[in-house]
């Protein structure tokens, strides 16, 4: 089969979006490891920072254990 100049086979569509896809997931690893990074700095310096984060963390079951004492 003969391409038009710029033109992709489907096996070579294939192959980008496998190669877009790849990068999105290690784009979105490396911003989760630097989110939970950031979060327990954060934690070690006592300040809970992002509500959500924290409770990710077990920061909410930790209160809630507390609260029981």
């Amino acid at each position: 089969m003969v391409f038009a100049p710029g033109e992709k086979s489907g096996k070579e569509l294939e192959e980008v979006k496998l190669q877009n896809t790849s990068k999105q997931i290690v784009q979105n690893a490396i911003l989760q490891a630097m989110r939970q990074v950031s979060q327990e700095s954060l934690r070690r310096e006592g300040r809970p920072g992002d509500s959500r984060a924290w409770g990710q963390l077990g920061g909410c079951e930790l209160t809630k254990k507390h609260e029981k004492k």
